[in-house]
């Protein structure tokens, strides 16, 4: 009987070992899979956007109360650090959350100004590690084809981090206190940990293979000839080239392109646009209708809602591209902003109104969001086609967002100062008509340039159109 018992179990054992092979197995495939490491990419620029609004609210009572500072209402600068090429995205992005939670701690525990100011400063060198080296793991992972769709799980994370942040960080804060407010905060910074801990990265070994199908023997050995061919072109291009200019850094390559300034530019904007309700519009809602903090946080929400619809405007823009989903999108905001204008008075029928206006805004500010950011992608795309080898081996995708980071952060410096010296000088009508107007006169590059200049695309299909 025993003999019989021990060798039951020892049968089992091979089961067992084999179960759990399979389970390593299926959980390595799940951590490097897109939609894995779409959320937690998405997830760790919504930590970065929301840790940097979250302590707005919270910062004039830290510098008064902890620091003993008079002070009105500030403006802090986000400062970003160039990514460095790097045979893992994951290093510099772990080194961003380490960046990212430094900050945190000594925005809790500070008590000088010096402590604030040098937090601050980490938060933003963590920005531009989480922005440029995240998004440029997104792209290896994804694949152009399909940026655009990556790229609007991405907004959906930036415009709720934006728009969410000085609503729960002011609650949070009037209800419960100081400490409550980066209780929060590090819960949330835990649950990043573990997302980008658990990433198992996917790199083909060719830029622009769609990595889902890399793994399988044939393919690797296909890999292995594609690499040989790559090196061995990349060689020729060197040599070719001896004789040539000195080749520029990657940055200014793209910066000399008008349609990379032009999508950089429209990041700009869109984070301008969105930044300056953040300034007034509490302080509109509190003077017109006598609203406290929880009704001033609530407003944001008819803004932030439509960001569900980011990932479809993605997919509009990959399918379709990105010149008339953008050009459309900043011309009808137009309308919604200056309409914003006719709310005057406290009554139903006006907090209606500016209710349906609000949620109209923040539809078209969310689609302009996604076709944006994709168009960085399509754009070192297109140059990598045109001139094969011209970023190197490391590509520019990493430095391409470092500096789409750099233009979003410099757009919300811009719509809350811009929002902030009108509202005070002019009244809030006059903030939403020249909002209206910035948007609508940013449509007309939007249309020239993005997706290649218009003239070409309209020539290129008259040819295709005319018989030979």
């Amino acid at each position: 009987m025993t003999a019989a018992l021990e060798t039951e179990e020892q049968s089992k054992f091979p089961v067992l070992l084999s179960q759990i092979s399979q389970f390593l197995h299926l959980a390595s495939r799940c951590r490097s899979s897109k939609g894995f490491i779409i959320a937690s990419v998405s997830i760790a620029i919504f930590t970065d956007t929301f840790l940097y609004g979250v302590v707005v609210p919270v910062l004039p009572f830290a510098l008064t109360e902890r620091a003993g500072i008079e002070t009105d209402r500030g403006t802090v600068l986000r400062s970003v650090d160039d990514s460095c090429p790097s045979p893992s995205r994951q290093f510099p992005f772990l080194v961003g959350l380490l960046a990212l939670s430094g900050g945190t701690v000594m925005l809790c525990v500070g008590e000088n100004i010096g402590v604030f100011v040098a937090a601050r400063i980490i938060q933003g060198l963590s920005s531009g590690l989480v922005w440029s080296v995240g998004l440029a793991l997104l792209v290896d992972t994804v694949g152009s084809s399909q940026i655009g769709q990556a790229m609007g799980y991405v907004g959906i994370g930036i415009n709720l981090g934006v728009l969410l942040s000085p609503l729960l960080g002011g609650v949070v804060f009037s209800q419960a206190g100081y400490y409550s407010v980066f209780a929060m905060v590090f819960a949330l910074i835990a649950l990043d940990t573990i997302l980008r801990l658990a990433i198992v990265e996917r790199r083909p070994g060719v830029r622009g293979i769609d990595p889902q199908n890399v793994g399988n023997q044939t393919t690797s050995s296909n890999d292995a000839r594609d690499n040989q061919y790559t090196e061995n072109h990349e060689g020729e291009i060197r040599q070719n080239n001896s004789t040539g200019s000195r080749k520029l850094p990657a940055a200014f390559t793209l910066l000399a392109s008008r349609r990379f300034a032009v999508a950089i530019g429209i990041s700009l904007v869109q984070a301008a646009l969105t930044s300056s309700f953040d300034t007034v519009l509490p302080l509109f809602v509190s003077d017109t209708f006598g609203w406290g903090s929880i009704g001033a946080g609530l407003i944001f929400v008819p803004i932030a809602l439509p960001a569900l619809v980011s990932p479809v405007a993605g997919w509009m823009s990959d399918r379709y591209g990105p010149r008339w989903l953008a050009a459309t999108s900043l011309l009808l905001a137009c309308p919604w902003f200056v309409c914003l204008r006719y709310v005057t008075h406290n009554s139903i029928s006006q907090k209606i109104l500016l209710v349906i206006l609000l949620l109209g805004t923040g539809l078209c500010l969310n689609i302009i969001l996604a076709p944006a950011m994709a168009e960085i992608a399509y754009v070192i795309e297109a140059k990598e086609k045109k001139n094969p080898g011209i970023f190197g081996s490391s590509g520019a995708y990493a430095q391409a967002y470092g500096l789409s980071c750099l233009a979003f952060a410099a757009g919300g410096l811009v719509g809350s100062l811009w929002a902030g010296m009108i509202i005070d000088r002019s009244g809030w009508s006059t903030v939403t008509w020249t909002l209206g107007l910035l948007s609508a006169v940013t449509a007309v590059p939007a249309l020239a340039w993005m997706g290649g200049r218009l003239q070409m695309k309209m020539r290129e299909r008259r040819d295709v159109e005319t018989p030979q």
